[in-house]
């Protein structure tokens, strides 16, 4: 059986063929690394009250990339450079998350995933890495750079990546406080780029952009930890 794996996504502005409007959509990386994973990929795009719902529908929750979490979301005023709030898809992800972690089933973060998990757990964001660090995470919107990331033993990182290991970054936010996570991935500088739930559920959350590249092993440990209520 198939699982199943639900992913988050942009409501933006896109244009396509002789269109140009507002479009739920996602980067192709995404289902294409949940596909070559083994699974069945669903796009789950914001929506008011659905969270338990489709929580009951998926098999496991990808939290996907993309633009700031809003500062109310953990309670601070917003720094000058962070992107327009996406209030809706804040609150919508959060919900997801609860939902599915209520629900008992795997869930990986992606970038701002692994942010909005930290902050439904009651954390909250460094909200401009160049105010605290000299290492580069991001040299200009839309393009990675590189730094080395180290994880700790006995994490679920260690197991599927190593004791360490160079990653993409594009990012100018990062956790800051991971709530009732546990921190099991730094940067060189100390940023955080791993938080996992403390125990024995499949709950990781990472900082870079895994999809990119094409290194499926979180995606295939995902799908593995999946239930097996899925479709053939």
């Amino acid at each position: 059986m198939r699982p199943v794996i639900g992913l988050t996504a942009y409501v933006e502005p896109a244009r396509w063929v002789a269109w140009n409007t507002d479009a739920a959509l996602l980067h192709a990386w995404y289902p294409e690394a949940v596909i070559r994973s083994g699974g069945i990929p669903v796009m789950l795009p914001p929506q008011q009250e659905a969270a338990v719902a489709l929580a009951s529908r998926i098999d496991a929750l990808i939290l996907t990339g993309g633009p700031d979490i809003s500062a109310t979301m953990y309670g601070q005023d917003p720094h000058p450079t962070n992107d327009r709030p996406r209030h809706l898809r804040d609150e919508f992800e959060v919900a997801m998350y609860r939902a599915v972690r209520e629900a008992g089933k795997p869930v990986l973060g992606v970038c701002r995933g692994l942010q909005i998990m930290a902050v439904a757990e009651g954390g909250y964001l460094t909200q401009h890495l160049p105010d605290v660090t000299d290492l580069p995470h991001r040299e200009k919107v839309g393009a990675f750079t590189e730094h080395g990331a180290m994880f700790a033993p006995d994490s679920i990182a260690h197991r599927l990546l190593g004791a360490e290991m160079t990653v993409n970054s594009s990012h100018h936010q990062a956790v800051g406080d991971p709530g009732r996570l546990s921190v099991t991935g730094r940067a060189e500088d100390g940023t955080i780029e791993v938080c996992e739930a403390v125990g024995d559920e499949f709950v990781i959350g990472v900082q870079w952009h895994p999809e990119y590249g094409g290194d499926v092993r979180l995606f295939q440990a995902l799908v593995e930890a999946a239930t097996s209520e899925g479709v053939e």
